[in-house]
């Protein structure tokens, strides 16, 4: 396993971190032995990372992620969970207010079975608070000792200059992948020119880009997917035959899956610390983190270019939506 500084929080971090959104209930039931074996064998083999959240049904997935890890060294651990979304009649809203980010700090080291968070993130903008209000109360739970780093993840840079104006944005983690790429244009800049650590979530595509889906495809009751227009119609034939694609240059001229060629894709770009890829499956777990060994040539990229020219851009849900 590869490792790297994230930024300016000068966090020494597996290049590959495991993520628990799979595992939160917004994509159907969870095999809970089987999550948590994956999750142990994601660390037995190096991954040292672990990105989580208070809404990832709210407690489920901290909970579990605690429970996988129960027994090894916390000092060896860096755990990330993300806050600032509130449910509400059955669904979430926003809220980054001081005390709804002051309880959701408390909740998740009580799920997590900690002392301290590693990385704290703001999980969206919240337009209805200042951002001053946000990161005035994150400094006080840094200085508590409860938190040790904070980012943010979904914002734009112009929103990152404004929360850092009181508080440094230390990570970023916005949604990145082959079919998702509008970061390029000003945030992974902005990022880069203020070392900020970028943690990059869906270099998947949600499952686009692991190569097991089709045109008959069913998704299990409470998976997003399956009400999402992403996965639906035209638009969702046309990119499964651009996987298609993909996929056989990947195994002819590579000699990898497409599922590692679309991680290894995104760390490729100088900008991109950590990939984080969610698996339920234990066997899923050797081929995802071997992306982070793969090493794309500027031919390579250009061919996954050249594949991809006239793929229909790939959206993924907000709060709101899930």
């Amino acid at each position: 396993m590869k490792y790297t500084k994230l930024g300016k929080s000068e966090l020494l971090v597996s290049r590959v971190a495991f993520g628990t959104w799979q595992l939160g209930g917004d994509w159907g039931a969870t095999d809970t032995d089987a999550a948590k074996l994956a999750i142990r064998r994601a660390a037995e083999s190096g991954v040292n990372f672990f990105d989580t959240a208070q809404a990832y049904g709210f407690g489920a997935s901290e909970k579990l992620l605690a429970s996988a890890l129960r027994g090894l060294a916390r000092e060896d651990l860096v755990i990330a969970t993300k806050g600032g979304l509130r449910p509400k009649n059955g669904g979430v809203v926003r809220d980054a207010s001081a005390s709804w980010i002051k309880e959701g700090v408390e909740s998740s080291l009580r799920a997590l079975d900690t002392d301290y968070i590693d990385l704290y993130q703001v999980h969206w903008p919240d337009p209805k608070t200042p951002f001053d209000e946000t990161a005035g109360e994150l400094a006080k739970l840094i200085a508590d000792g409860k938190i040790r780093h904070v980012g943010v993840s979904n914002f734009d840079a112009a929103q990152m200059e404004e929360f850092s104006e009181v508080l440094p944005v230390e990570t970023l983690q916005p949604v990145y992948h082959i079919f998702r790429r509008e970061i390029e244009e000003t945030i992974l800049p902005y990022t880069s020119a203020h070392d900020i650590g970028v943690l990059v979530y869906g270099p998947l595509a949600h499952g686009l880009l692991g190569g097991n889906l089709g045109l008959d495809t069913q998704f299990a009751p409470g998976d997003w997917r399956a009400t999402s227009s992403v996965f639906q119609g035209e638009a969702f034939k046309h990119n499964l035959e651009k996987v298609s694609e993909l996929q056989a240059f990947a195994q002819k001229e590579l000699g990898v899956t497409i599922g590692q060629l679309a991680v290894a894709w995104t760390l490729a770009n100088p900008a991109v610390h950590v990939a984080i890829v969610g698996t339920r499956n234990p066997s899923h777990v050797e081929e995802a983190l071997a992306a982070a060994d793969l090493v794309f040539d500027e031919a390579t990229k250009a061919r996954i270019d050249d594949i991809i020219r006239h793929v229909v851009p790939v959206s993924g849900p907000s709060p709101e939506t899930v």
